[in-house]
């Protein structure tokens, strides 16, 4: 399993610069100040490590803001904001994680499922000879959750992942039929993660269809269309994936879940 330190991720400055590009093409659309655009258009809140909140209060918030006017280039300041904050780079806390996958607890007897790229020998984790090993590993976590106490009844996510039949064909079909598109989360990496990689650098075909989008982009109204892939939110309850995984005792890779470390959010 990995350690905090290794599931820590140091996006690239070329997904920052994205942000900015579609924060000034909003502000140019709606008229909207570029500081309040920041904070309601962009990941740059909580890539900063800021919670999420969104309190246009926060001193860290504001310190960022005030650096802005007298930036020679806003792209450099705003890398060089995130890149000497470390809590910048932790991922968000969950249970336990089972290589690829981990969950979190959330209110309301519910649990969100993540998702990360584990592999470490150069394997797509989505490709179909490794479906066997990715439904094992979501197994091992379903028997975790059995075993928690107060156990949860619900199960929840919300990613641009689920539009891939890669990622779908992992999950029961109970759980596919509920999903539906959610707009408006220009805050959230379930949205912008889109264009990165597991090592945080930008993947150029989708950021490119992103940029033409963008480029015709002539209404503030739409703007979700921007974005080749939507994030699509899903739910069902825990015993539906209890039945569809089957039961097993045994951690997927052989190797026990870390409980409490962090993982990707999806």
């Amino acid at each position: 399993m990995s350690t905090n330190e290794a599931n820590r991720v140091m996006y690239a400055k070329e997904f920052f610069d994205l942000q900015l590009q579609f924060a000034h093409k909003v502000t140019a659309l709606s008229g909207r100040p570029l500081a309040r655009v920041l904070l309601e258009y962009t990941n740059l809140y909580i890539r900063f490590g800021l919670g999420r909140d969104f309190d246009p209060a926060q001193p860290a918030w504001r310190e960022y803001l005030a650096g802005l006017p007298g930036a020679n280039d806003i792209g450099e300041w705003t890398y060089s904001f995130y890149s000497r904050r470390p809590e910048a780079m932790a991922a968000p806390a969950v249970v336990a994680t089972f290589r690829c996958f981990a969950y979190s607890r959330l209110s309301g007897e519910r649990i969100r499922l993540h998702f990360q790229n584990a592999e470490t020998d150069g394997h797509a984790p989505l490709a179909t000879e490794r479906v066997g090993q990715r439904r094992a590993e979501l197994a091992a976590l379903f028997e975790h959750v059995k075993r928690t106490p107060r156990q949860p009844r619900q199960v929840v996510g919300a990613s641009w992942l689920y539009n891939l039949e890669a990622y779908r064909r992992l999950f029961p079909s109970s759980y596919l039929t509920t999903a539906r598109v959610i707009g408006h989360r220009f805050q959230h990496m379930p949205l912008w993660g889109q264009f990165v990689d597991r090592h945080g650098a930008i993947k150029e075909s989708i950021t490119r269809q992103f940029r033409e989008r963008l480029d015709r982009q002539s209404s503030i109204d739409g703007l979700d269309q921007c974005f080749p892939l939507q994030v699509l939110s899903v739910n069902a309850s825990v015993q539906e994936f209890h039945d569809f995984y089957g039961s097993t005792t045994t951690t997927a890779g052989g190797s026990p879940p870390l409980a409490h470390r962090r993982g990707h959010q999806v």
